[in-house]
């Protein structure tokens, strides 16, 4: 899993990855959307590419990249595990919002009963 989160870490291949959501896309296009030269580029779908985040396909003279969909559904299967952890502690801050908004609301109404 620490491979995964390697390959993330680096914000220029987020940007791809997040540029390869809406579909294919050639170098070119990406050197466009990501604001970063071709050999920039290049290198870090190759990288992108070694690690199975991307596949490649010819299309004429054109090398066209999409994103593969196993590595997102690992690190989604990875977070899930940690899914509980995360609704248990939003849970609790819920109650305790609900705590306040009831306490506030009963003190709103205690003020103006006294007036």
């Amino acid at each position: 899993m620490a491979d995964v989160f390697q390959i993330l870490a680096d914000p220029t291949r987020r940007r791809l990855v997040e540029a390869l959501r809406t579909g294919e896309h050639s170098v070119n296009e990406l050197v466009g959307i990501v604001d970063i030269g071709q050999p920039g580029v290049s290198r870090q779908l190759s990288i992108l590419q070694d690690a199975n985040f991307v596949v490649v396909r010819p299309e004429g003279r054109r090398r066209l990249y999409a994103l593969r969909p196993e590595p997102f559904w690992e690190l989604n299967e990875w977070m899930t595990t940690y899914r509980g952890v995360w609704e248990a502690r939003l849970d609790r801050f819920g109650v305790e919002l609900d705590r306040r908004r009831r306490t506030r609301a009963k003190d709103k109404d205690n003020k103006e009963r006294r007036k």
